[in-house]
């Protein structure tokens, strides 16, 4: 090799190792951490978090509104491309100092160290953490997952049950191969 050559490939390495360090920890999930959000994160620092990235804002009406039962903010961020990655919902409606309440996953290279993403099946999960508890409504079952401050929620359809049932479901009528629908890290 030349020492041209040998220069080029060092400068290529060491710029690959930059790169993938500056990425990491961009997706990590954990118990108060989501890539770069925290519990001290607030609602103005997105435009600067997610500055290569596009956010959907969609906002309540606050306390003023005339819907009683009105949704909460959300903050939905696109990739450039149009993918879905993350909702946030803020602690405050319409208060860009409050800090983030929820934050719910879309794109699976979000996860825990262990591997836990959307993508996810029962069967990975019950592996992995700890099922603090499980809650039935209607149409899922939602997994408590205190280790995380995660909830999990599993569409009753996929675990052999009618929709619009009260059955209550247990973790050993959940099928290993049982697929997410959401999974949500609250930072309260």
């Amino acid at each position: 090799m030349t020492k041209n050559t040998l220069k080029l490939a060092a400068i290529i390495f060491v710029s690959i190792f930059f790169v993938k360090c500056n990425t990491s920890g961009k997706f990590d999930v954990a118990k108060g951490k989501v890539g770069q959000l925290t519990p001290k994160t607030t609602i103005d620092q997105l435009d600067k978090i997610f500055k290569n990235d596009s956010i959907v804002k969609i906002l309540s009406e606050g306390a003023k509104g005339d819907n009683y039962f009105q949704d909460d903010d959300e903050y939905e961020i696109y990739e450039k491309g149009g993918k879905h990655l993350l909702t946030i919902v803020p602690k405050e409606q319409l208060d860009s100092t409050s800090t983030i309440k929820s934050i719910q996953i879309y794109d699976d290279r979000y996860k825990t160290k262990s591997g836990l993403n959307i993508r996810s099946t029962f069967q990975e999960i019950n592996a992995n953490t700890k099922i603090n508890k499980v809650e039935t409504s209607f149409s899922s079952a939602t997994l408590f997952i205190d280790q995380l401050n995660a909830t999990v929620t599993i569409n009753k359809e996929d675990l052999g049950l009618k929709d619009f049932s009260t059955q209550k479901v247990t973790l050993e009528q959940i099928p290993d191969l049982a697929k997410i629908k959401s999974f949500i890290i609250w930072f309260n």
